[in-house]
């Protein structure tokens, strides 16, 4: 049995058909089933090496290319290919925005089954390079090595790596030198932080052995030009630390937040970590229309500030307020979207299971002046209910952007039962949002969709939908 599963086939001259889900593209084989395989793009002629064998499909990569597809570019970024990240980046950009566009219609069709009004042309990002305000990597004295490197028979002495992790591959990360993600000095203070670690002999991360002084860094950065750099150390090694700190504090002043964790639990994650402030404020400030919101290191913030600014103009166009209604804006995160439409409306009602995104909607609210938003925190499903709609009053629009998992089915029902008469429904995955438009199609009508480009280069996008009663 075991010989038959890894038995590796290949299929000659073979045609890309379609970009699939997860970025990676689908073609089929002889046999009928369909192949899955990255970093070739549709319309290649290419001979594939089977890699897996399911009951119903394949998992292959591209040995060699016979046909360009009249869609494919030369890629930027010279990590390509061995990054997981911008899996698209090999296909032109209209191409990219006429697939994402093909699978949230896909979904609301295959999925949701509903009636669809004609979509609305897909927005795509100005920035199609540099456009995110967040970037995590990690470190590790395990570098992957690329096949170009091993081909070369080039002997590494240093072994240290500062970058992403492997797809799939939760000990491994590939050395980044230079990523076309964050505007500088993204680049820089990751590759300085790297240079300065290796000529002092600081440690780098060990996952398997658990040890080293260095383990991840964020890099925050905001349009108002303010930056944040956050250092987890593993070990608490006060002199490593001071060192290391000290050197980027000189080393770029324009650093507006410079903080640190000591962390050594076996997850990397920040959420139950006490942060130190090294220098400066512990957060940064963006600005949109002239609001001032306040990131901290465990805020969540749209990653691409730029497009956030028009999926939220989008939002508020789909609400269509005039100054007289009370808006629910549900799963609020630290109150953007509330804040961004209250100006249009009577009150604002935020509600978001995480308390500290709503400690940070009160502040963002206060600092901007803003006098006619209410936030409160709580489980969405535990809330929202009849209680709360008698307490805060009948709602005329609502607002959800809930996480990738789409509503839980309480919260769809408690939406029916509101009898609200417009719904702006945000989604950052079309499948669940389908699933949660289908529940509500026998009161609510989709009367407009949007999809939004956030991520250029990548296979996700969002979805603006607007729902009113039949």
């Amino acid at each position: 049995m075991g010989k038959k599963r890894t038995e590796k086939i290949v299929f000659e001259n073979v045609k890309i058909l379609d970009a699939g889900a997860k970025g990676v593209s689908v073609a089929k084989a002889p046999d009928g089933k369909v192949i899955f395989l990255p970093n070739v793009v549709p319309g290649d002629v290419v001979d594939v090496q089977t890699m897996k064998k399911r009951k119903a499909y394949y998992e292959g990569k591209a040995i060699k290319i016979h046909e360009f597809s009249e869609h494919r570019i030369e890629p930027v970024c010279e990590h390509f290919g061995a990054c997981g990240g911008c899996k698209w980046q090999n296909m032109k950009y209209s191409q990219q925005l006429f697939y994402k566009n093909q699978e949230v219609y896909n979904n609301l069709k295959r999925i949701g089954k509903i009636e669809l009004p004609e979509f609305e042309p897909i927005l795509g990002s100005e920035k199609q390079l540099f456009y995110r305000n967040k970037m995590e990597f990690g470190f590790s004295n395990a570098r992957w090595m690329t096949d170009a490197e091993i081909q070369s028979g080039t002997e590494f002495d240093n072994k240290n790596a500062l970058g992403f992790h492997i797809p799939r591959m939760w000990d491994k990360i590939l050395d980044i030198e230079k990523c076309h993600l964050q505007e500088d000095p993204s680049n820089e203070i990751r590759n300085e932080i790297k240079r300065f670690a290796n000529e002092n002999n600081l440690t780098f991360f060990n996952a398997r052995a658990v040890e080293g002084l260095l383990r991840t860094l964020m890099i925050r950065t905001a349009s108002t030009g303010e930056i944040m750099v956050l250092i987890q150390f593993f070990e608490n090694d006060k002199n490593g630390i001071e060192l290391m700190m000290n050197f980027l504090a000189e080393r770029f002043p324009q650093i507006t937040s410079l903080q640190y964790v000591i962390n050594q639990k076996l997850n990397d994650t920040l959420y139950d970590q006490d942060i130190i402030l090294f220098k400066g404020r512990d957060y940064i400030l963006e600005e949109m229309e002239g609001l001032h919101f306040s990131i901290n290191a465990k805020s969540f913030y749209q990653t691409n500030s730029d497009q956030a600014y028009e999926l939220y103009k989008i939002t508020r166009e789909f609400a269509g307020l005039t100054g007289n209604e009370t808006v629910y804006d549900l799963y609020t995160g630290t109150g953007t979207i509330a804040q961004f439409v209250s100006k249009k409306a009577k009150k604002v009602i935020g509600v978001e299971a995480v308390p500290e995104a709503i400690i940070d909607a009160k502040a963002n609210a206060e600092r901007n002046n803003i006098t006619n938003c209410e936030f409160y925190v709580g489980d969405m499903k535990n809330v929202f209910n009849d209680e709360f709609i008698n307490q805060h009053g009948q709602p005329d629009v609502i607002i959800t952007d809930p996480p990738r998992d789409g509503m839980h089915k309480d919260v769809v029902e408690m939406l029916l039962k509101t009898d609200v008469p417009k719904i702006v429904y945000v989604s950052c995955n079309s499948a669940t949002q389908a699933r949660d438009l289908a529940l509500m199609d026998e009161k609510y009508k989709v009367v407009r969709v949007r999809p939004v480009d956030m991520f250029p280069q990548t296979h996700h996008v969002e979805n603006v939908v607007l729902l009113e009663k039949r």
